[in-house]
């Protein structure tokens, strides 16, 4: 796992003898991607830069790398788990190696197969390779987006990073916010791929690859998630047998390492599966990691303990104050690289803190939600489709049910639920899974915006929300796929990407710890998405299929569990902990002089928060999130 950053000029002449410091600037600011090594190297009309953090061949792996004819070149982020079976492949075909990398194994590849070497790589990814014959630059990510890839074409050169902040150490590169992403990320949460928060930078999509090349860039998707099969009359015991060996498969892959590693552990479904399986892998108990809190009422961590002695794995538990996430909240929202609104970054980050003490990887259970229906709101997507079905008589007395609800600032708050479930299926079917998961309804971004911007023409919802719909190739309404099978596509390529993966990653890499995503291994993500609807979402039962498989070897408390994510108190703490702080973030003369919102829209939303008339922590966390990134960067 590493950091990666580049330069080349569009029309092929020779760089500068500055690219070298402007690529080093570029590579300085991923130091924490990398901490083992760095590595710059310029050729011509290309600069590549590289921070490594060892994982495979920890004496042989540097980069950027040259392959063994010296045209091509590479620098590289993540993981190809198949790297050993290509390596054979190649290897019977004549290919030579100098190292013992999965790294060398992308160039060997690409040689081979050209830019369809992509189509052959399990794993997680992001890479620039320069190809000195053909004067081409080469650029590819994996099929879900694990690893990040931006990008930036501006005063003749192109450029790439990791991450966004790399980018703007770019000297001659301008950045200003994009006020469309602004919109698009007060509606999602967050930016959604390929736009980023900068008019000037895009996001390379997952499964897509760009190529550089006669002063022309162009972006190609090389894969994407089949749909479901609704005629596959296959049994349950042989689904359930066919999804053993793939994720035990998935897991062995994702144990190869030269360095230690363990598996983050909540008690839940997801990871306890990863985390037996490891176990049965494992000659050695395997190292877990979990936090819990020393409020009963959020604290979950009697599950992961349970997991560990059942497995008899070698456990590691750090229990936190409630008040010890909030402080740190703020400062990892900062640092998050890309606006990102999902609070719970503040936990994530301080597990892989506590993990990165003891090992360098770490496996997780991400991708099996999104997979294998693991949240409400698939239910609430059916129910919905049943709900728009009852006369309208029904429907309107029904529509009176939140405000029989009690409200709450705890986790669970029936009343905000429901407000949310109806609002939901007031929403046509390709937009209901973003209604369900938005802070801001465009009437409520409408109330919230400065006028001028209310009136700019980015609060239609085929605006907000339509175009990261139109990108989904075959998942598409007239080639027969129905409304709920797209909701699981929507959340692998909208909120699993931007939100997900983007807390994971960045929340892990700032402590220099890779993690890895059994649930995401390409034959596995397959088998999920072929399989029939019913064998994900069976009546109300989420994740049908997967606990069947995996009964036996769950502990019957975990098989029980419903799906929990961290708990942590956001609403109380926008009460009291956090409240000075976004009284100060969200004051009226800072939005002022900012443009942007209506400081008295916000002041009343701040205010009936704080009353209790309403829940709104969803709404103001967005803000505030926001407004400390745009302070930071």
């Amino acid at each position: 796992m590493c950091g990666i950053a580049g330069i080349c000029r569009l029309d092929g002449g020779n760089l500068s003898s500055d690219a070298t410091t402007f690529t080093r600037a570029m590579t300085d600011a991923l130091a924490h991607r990398g901490p083992d090594g760095q590595g710059v190297w310029q050729c011509g009309p290309v600069c590549l830069g590289h921070r490594r953090l060892s994982i495979i061949d920890l004496s042989g792996g540097g980069q950027p790398m040259r392959d063994v004819s010296g045209d091509l070149n590479i620098t590289f982020n993540g993981e190809i788990y198949n790297f050993q079976e290509i390596r054979k492949s190649l290897a019977a075909q004549g290919s030579r190696f100098a190292t013992n990398s999965d790294t060398e194994v992308i160039l060997e590849g690409y040689r081979r197969w050209g830019t369809q070497c992509l189509e052959r790589f399990n794993g997680m990814f992001a890479f620039a390779l320069w190809d000195n014959k053909r004067r081409r630059l080469f650029c590819g990510r994996d099929r879900f987006g694990k690893k990040p890839f931006f990008y930036s074409a501006q005063r003749g050169i192109f450029a790439f990073a990791s991450e966004l902040t790399a980018l703007t150490n770019l000297e001659d590169f301008s950045f200003s916010v994009d006020p469309g992403a602004v919109m698009r990320y007060l509606a999602y949460e967050y930016v959604p791929t390929p736009q980023t928060i900068y008019r000037e930078a895009a996001s390379l999509p997952p499964a897509h690859l760009l190529v550089l090349e006669n002063g022309e860039i162009r972006t190609e998707r090389y894969w994407d998630m089949p749909v479901p099969d609704e005629d596959d009359t296959r049994g349950e015991e042989e689904l359930c047998e066919e999804l053993r060996c793939l994720l035990s498969q998935a897991v062995r892959r994702r144990m190869i390492s030269d360095v230690p590693l363990g598996v983050f552990l909540s008690g839940g479904i997801d990871s306890t599966i990863v985390a037996g399986l490891m176990a049965s892998h494992s000659a050695m108990p395997v190292k877990t990691f979990s936090i819990g809190f020393r409020e009963a009422s959020y604290d979950e961590s009697r599950y992961s303990r349970a997991v560990a002695v059942a497995y008899g794995t070698d456990h590691h538990e750090r229990i936190l104050g409630a008040d010890e996430c909030a402080d740190i909240l703020p400062a990892v929202a900062c640092r998050m690289d890309t606006p990102l609104a999902d609070a719970s970054v503040a936990p994530t980050w301080l597990l892989s803190a506590s993990t990165r003490e003891e090992v360098t990887v770490a496996l997780g259970g991400d991708g099996a939600d999104e997979l294998w229906a693991g949240y409400e709101h698939y239910i609430a997507f059916r129910m919905a489709e049943w709900f728009n079905t009852l006369p309208a008589f029904l429907r309107r007395g029904l529509s009176r049910l939140p405000f029989l609800l009690p409200a709450s600032a705890s986790y669970i708050n029936p009343r905000l639920a429901a407000e949310t479930f109806l609002n939901g299926t007031k929403t046509p079917a390709a937009l209901r899974v973003q209604s369900l998961l938005t802070s801001f309804s465009p009437e409520m971004q409408r109330d919230v915006l400065d006028p001028a911007r209310a009136e700019a023409g980015f609060l239609d919802p085929d605006t907000l929300f339509a175009p990261t719909l139109r990108q989904y190739g075959h998942w598409q309404p007239q080639n027969g796929v129905s409304p709920l099978a797209r909701a699981f596509h929507v959340y692998v390529r909208q909120f699993m990407l931007d939100d997900i993966l983007v807390k994971v990653d960045r929340c892990s890499m700032l402590n220099s710890l890779e993690v890895r995503e059994p649930f995401l291994d390409t034959e596995t993500a397959e088998f999920a998405a072929r399989l029939p609807l019913r064998w994900k979402l069976r009546d109300f039962r989420r994740k049908y299929l997967l606990k069947k498989a995996f009964a036996s070897m769950l502990p019957p408390e975990i098989l029980r569990r419903n799906k929990r994510g961290f708990q942590i108190p956001v609403a109380t703490w926008l009460k009291g902990r956090l409240r000075p702080l976004m009284e100060d973030m969200l004051a009226e003369d800072s939005l002022r002089a900012q443009g942007m919102f209506n400081p008295s829209a916000v002041r009343a939303l701040m205010d009936t928060h704080i009353s209790g008339r309403a829940d709104l922590r969803k709404p103001l966390w967005t803000l505030l999130a926001l407004q400390l990134w745009l302070r930071a960067h």
